[in-house]
């Protein structure tokens, strides 16, 4: 079996050699591979796309160190900057899979966050799905940039996006880890039996999620999507405790194409 030799960080476009093995074969016509449930195959299939094989794009990263004071309420600029990192180095690996095989997008995207017992400033980010190429036309639909476009859409919201004359641009996201103030000893006692609000929670929570859900919105816009569908927003304070906290926003940007097909969404009866 095949092995690599790193000396230097691999790129964003290195991918190990026996993945290139594997991709190899994929482009020749051999068997392909997929994430996608039967019912999405078909309709990734009605949608005038073929499946070409399994991509997928890892990053282990360590994260840094970053202080915050005990009654401050702040972001930790260089957590935020490491965990999209993380995340962006996975898809890029993921995408440049992709190219390998000529594919024009990637359809079901799972991106994960893997962590390691004993080990919590060590985090690794697995993306996977499966690369397909426009039939009709190739190359066609791909990214504004020009490079295969990625979606974490179902089978069955691929096919009503592209029905309606929509396509994805890509995966868009936005990443905030934020410092939450701690209360002094007075607050606390002063709070001591109530239902009431705890502010500085209100106010840190609020501020994490703006901030990422902005960051993704921006890199829509730099991407050429018209929109944003299908967004999500994560919670994590697993790495850092209570007061450390991130956001994570992510969704698949969108922009308006010709329809692909007319087809109408099959009936799927559960068996």
């Amino acid at each position: 079996m095949g092995g690599v030799t790193v000396t230097d960080a691999p790129s964003a476009q290195w991918v190990p050699q026996d993945g290139a093995g594997r991709l190899a074969e994929t482009a020749q016509g051999k068997c392909f591979t997929s994430d996608l449930s039967v019912d999405e195959f078909i309709l990734v299939r009605e949608s005038g796309f073929v499946p070409l094989g399994l991509v997928m794009g890892t990053s282990m990263y360590h994260l840094g160190l970053q202080y915050a004071g005990w009654k401050q309420s702040v972001e930790l600029t260089t957590l935020s900057q490491a965990m999209y990192a993380a995340r962006e180095l996975a898809i890029e690996r993921m995408v440049a899979e992709a190219v390998q095989l000529s594919a024009d997008g990637i359809v079901g995207v799972d991106l994960r966050r893997v962590g390691y017992v004993g080990a919590g400033e060590v985090l690794e980010f697995l993306a996977v799905g499966t690369a397909v190429r426009f039939e009709k036309a190739p190359g066609s639909l791909r990214a504004p940039s020009g490079k295969p476009f990625s979606s974490d859409l179902s089978g069955r919201d691929f096919f009503k996006l592209l029905r309606y004359g929509w396509a994805p641009t890509g995966l868009v996201m936005g990443s905030c880890v934020y410092h939450i103030a701690h209360q002094s000893i007075r607050q606390t006692l002063r709070q001591a039996g109530q239902n009431v609000e705890i502010p500085q929670y209100t106010q840190a929570i609020y501020s994490a999620r703006e901030l990422a859900m902005k960051r993704m919105q921006d890199e829509g816009e730099r991407d050429g999507a018209a929109g944003i569908v299908g967004v999500r927003v994560e919670e994590n304070n697993q790495v850092w405790g209570e007061h450390g906290v991130e956001f994570f926003a992510m969704g698949t940007g969108v922009r308006s194409v010709a329809a692909t097909t007319t087809s109408t969404l099959p009936l799927v009866v559960p068996v």
